[in-house]
């Protein structure tokens, strides 16, 4: 999956859809889900004792929605996008943003077999 904990990204389908952006709390690769901040957000019924809420109730938690229902924002050039993998001239491994080419972050160190002669 490109998409990691931390990135911002926009919501396109659902009830939460927008043009805002949101940041990533928690990644499941297996699943292909992801927890995004604000979104899917249920009430969750505690007894008495529970260690998130001593007095019991209602508590409000984000749930995972499927990695397909969001897209990539890119803070280089304000819009949502795509996202590439890439080799660099040192062999390095790096994400990058498919529309302005910007680079999003390394994945992998220098690697000599990837190395550009």
């Amino acid at each position: 999956m490109k998409i990691r904990r931390g990135d911002s990204v926009i919501v396109t389908t659902g009830a939460d859809a927008g043009e805002t952006p949101r940041r990533v709390l928690k990644v499941m690769s297996g699943t292909n889900k992801i927890t995004v901040e604000g979104v899917n957000r249920v009430f969750k019924h505690v007894k008495r004792g529970h260690p998130k809420s001593p007095q019991g109730g209602r508590l409000e938690v984000e749930m995972p929605i499927d990695a397909s229902n969001v897209q990539f924002y890119c803070e280089a050039c304000s819009s949502k996008t795509r996202i590439g993998y890439r080799y660099l001239d040192d062999g390095s491994k790096e994400r990058f943003c498919k529309s302005c080419s910007a680079s999003v972050g390394a994945i992998s160190p220098a690697n000599a077999k990837y190395q550009k002669q």
